[in-house]
Formats: C-alpha cells, structure tokens, sequence
C-alpha cells in the first residue's frame, strides 16, 4: 500500500471543472449520469506539498504582480529535468507560456510565413491542426502507420513532406498522443536526420513526458541531439505531471538568443503575458522538490489502470483492440472491427452508454473508429465505464 490513495474518488461536479460541468451543454445528448473521460486532466488530488505552498501563499493575504527570477524556481526545473532525465538545461532557455498550446501558437508564427506548410503526425493532438490554420499556414500530414494494433513512423513519406522547401516547421509530439507511442532512439534520431537535411525546424511537445509506462522510457530529443538543439523547441510543463493544468505554467526551452528576443517581443505585442501568478510559481517549486514521491506512486496505479482496461478488453470484449500505451494516461482503444460508422460509435458512447470521451476523428481522419480514454481517476469509474461499454457491444 503506498503512501497515497489513487482509489478515492474525488467529486469534482460543480467545482467549475471543464470535464465535468456543464456537460449539457458541451454533450446535449450525452445522458444525464454521463462519466466525462475526455478533458487531459487527472481526477486525483495534487500532491500534499503542492496544496501546503498554495496554502502558505494564500496566507500573505496580497496576490500582486509576481517574478519568476528566482534562483528557487528556476533551481526546480533544472534539478528535475537532471535527476529525472540526466538532461543539463540552461536557466536562460527557460521561458514562460501559460500553456504549451498558446506557445506552438506563437512559435507557428515566428517560424514560419503564412501559407508555409507545417508537417505533424496524424492521429494527433487536434490543437496542432487548429493553430496551424489559426495562423493561415497549411498542415502537412505525415500519417504515422497502423499495422497489426501499433504505431509507427512513415519515415519516408516524412523525408518527402520534408524535402518540400515550403514546409518550413515540424511539430512532433513526444510521447505521442492520441496513440501513445513512446518514441525509441533511432526513431527520433532519424527524424531529426532528415529534418536537418531538409533545414526544417522542430517543435518537440513533450508535455507528457514525465508520464511513462512501464517498461518504456522518454528520451528528451534536444538531449539526444545537441548538435540540432538550436533548431528545436522543447515544450515542457508541470500540467500533465502533477495535475496543475488549471495553474497554467509551461516552460518553453528555447536554445538562442535570436529566437529568444523574438519569443519576448511576440509575447510582449501579442499575449502580454511575461509571468506566471504567485500560486502557480510555488506550486511548480514544490511540484518538482518536493513530489517525486507522489509522482512514482502514480505512474504505477496508471499502470495498474492500464492493465484492467486490458484484461477487461481481453476476457469481455476481444473485437476491441487495445493500442500499446508506452506513454500519458491516455488509452486510444480500436473499435473498427465492430463495422460501425464514426458517427455511430459516437453515438453509442454518448446516447446508450453514458460515456464522454474524445472521438477519433478529432485527431484526424486516421482515428476514425477510435475512442481516447483518460484513464487518470479511480478504479471505481474505470469498472464502471468498462463495464458500460461492454453492456452496449456484448451482442454485437
């Protein structure tokens, strides 16, 4: 039994949480006991150390204007990514976003011209696809392959897209989600190969990159590539860790100064946004000194969650195929074999099941009879959404 309980279920209706509030809206024909399973946040409680800074920050009773330029804070990310990952950041390629997604926002501008091509890799994270279009560039997809229930890269349809001078930008998604993939050495080294080949700059979004399954590890692709590093950004954050989503705090790792004044100027003009507020500061600090312990804990309970949905899936329901998750606390289950339409496994999970995930083909046509599951909560509600798939598909 470890130190903390991941079974409590923790109620969170009501508290202004996008995943479980105001589903009537969001889902208007989801079922009015709907389990939400979609939103990337956790339904665990934080940390003990999280909650006593934010506490003590409370206590000052004056909520002003903050700085980050404190050895302490910049002390915590850079012991972590050491300890963690035996990476050496530099304190000056530390800058602040209050998210990853309104940084690739940024960065598509500032690395590309409009109707520049950006190459990503679909299934994938559907922000990518929105900001690029957002930002009147054109997505270049590189569909990564789906043989016998895995993923991979289609290195040579890459070189190809790469190889077009037009696209400039590569965002690559590492772990990858919707599907997953933890990507191995040689994978990452060979994109990287023909993206410096091809002068195409990469953006790698490692949000969940502290979230890995067992058996697996994340190699950081700046760590991995030195020699490219001033071509990559590193899109990092304590959100996906530690569940402070809500805090809005992500460190982008820019490596020269040119794309730095850049950085600075874009937020200045644009977000007018240079410092994170005084709880989410102290939240990283203790995040990342003091919550290690915590963090272990729930990588094996998401391990453990992951090996239910399994073993459910295998015993009860084996025309669904399970992807391999190496990484996130995101399941990405096959439905195809069932001969349904994507609008009709929508259906059945919103209007007869009562459960709300992300669909497929949110990620891009390649997802199309695919279901992403969060699989960060209770055990409780993992049964009971399992239990209430199989009761929709057990005569199917």
């Amino acid at each position: 039994m470890g130190k903390y309980d991941f079974d409590k279920y923790v109620e969170r209706r009501n508290t202004n949480c996008i995943k479980w509030d105001n589903l009537d809206k969001s889902f208007p024909r989801a079922k009015e006991d709907s389990i939400p399973m979609w939103v990337a946040d956790m339904d665990f409680e934080v940390a003990e150390p999280i909650i006593k800074s934010i506490h003590n920050v409370a206590d000052r009773k004056i909520f002003g204007y903050s700085t980050r330029e404190i050895d302490r804070f910049y002390n915590a990310i850079l012991n972590w990514y050491k300890r963690r990952f035996d990476w050496e950041l530099e304190k000056e390629s530390i800058m602040f976003s209050g998210g990853v997604v309104p940084a690739i926002s940024i960065l598509i501008r500032l690395l590309t011209n409009e109707n520049d091509g950006v190459i990503i890799q679909r299934p994938v994270y559907y922000p990518f696809t929105n900001k690029i279009k957002e930002n009147n560039r054109k997505v270049i997809n590189n569909p990564l392959i789906y043989k016998e229930g895995k993923y991979s890269m289609d290195f040579e349809d890459l070189e190809e897209k790469a190889s077009n001078p037009n696209n400039k930008l590569m965002i690559l998604c590492s772990p990858h989600n919707p599907v997953g993939r933890v990507w191995k050495e040689e994978e990452l080294k060979k994109v990287v190969e023909i993206c410096k080949k091809n002068n195409v700059f990469i953006i790698a979004d490692e949000i969940h990159n502290d979230l890995i399954r067992k058996g697996n590890k994340h190699i950081n692709l700046q760590k991995l590539c030195p020699e490219y590093k001033e071509n990559i950004v590193t899109c990092l954050a304590p959100s996906k860790t530690f569940n402070l989503a809500g805090m809005q705090m992500s460190n982008i790792i820019i490596n020269t100064n040119e794309l730095r004044e850049k950085w600075l100027e874009e937020v200045s003009r644009c977000a007018a946004q240079s410092n994170p507020n005084p709880f989410s500061i102290e939240a990283i600090i203790a995040a990342y000194d003091e919550s290690e312990d915590w963090l272990n804990e729930l990588n094996e309970y998401l391990d453990s969650n992951v090996e239910f949905v399994k073993d459910f899936v295998k015993r009860k329901l084996p025309k669904i195929k399970v992807i391999p998750t190496e990484g996130t606390y995101l399941m990405w289950l096959d439905f195809n074999e069932y001969g349904i339409s994507a609008e009709e496994l929508e259906t059945k999970m919103l209007e007869e099941a009562g459960l709300i995930f992300d669909e497929g083909t949110m990620f891009g046509e390649e997802g199309s009879g695919f279901e992403r599951i969060n699989i960060a909560c209770s055990r409780k509600v993992i049964e009971e959404c399992m239990n209430r798939i199989y009761k929709v598909f057990k005569n199917m």
